[in-house]
């Protein structure tokens, strides 16, 4: 149950994402939902990796350069999907700064 909760909770971020960005575009609910997936799986398997991989110049970069791996990471998320696009590289550094904000605030939500 828990995980469904989650997964609404993304697929609702990812939504008003689309809405606050622009050239941030889901073709569907169900672009949607499958980008809430792949979203979190990559989060899951490769973030941290990379992360481990980044971490001298996360630490030289005082972890700006973290910032760098949640936009490609969401960014090749949208290269997978099918109807999930996102129009640049600008685009996807401020999809990802309000997704992490938007996403934290409903986690928080959801959580009480």
């Amino acid at each position: 149950m828990k995980l469904i909760v989650r997964l609404a909770v993304n697929v609702f971020a990812l939504l008003v994402v689309e809405y606050l960005v622009p050239g941030f575009y889901l073709s569907s609910y169900t672009a949607a939902i499958v980008a809430a997936i792949v979203i979190g799986v990559v989060n899951t398997f490769i973030k941290p990796i990379l992360q481990l991989i980044a971490l001298p110049v996360s630490i030289l970069t005082f972890g700006l350069f973290a910032i760098f791996i949640n936009v490609v990471l969401l960014w090749g998320s949208s290269l997978v999907v099918p109807g999930f696009e996102i129009a640049s590289f600008t685009t996807a550094l401020i999809a990802s700064i309000v997704l992490t904000f938007v996403s934290w605030f409903l986690h928080k939500l959801a959580a009480e």
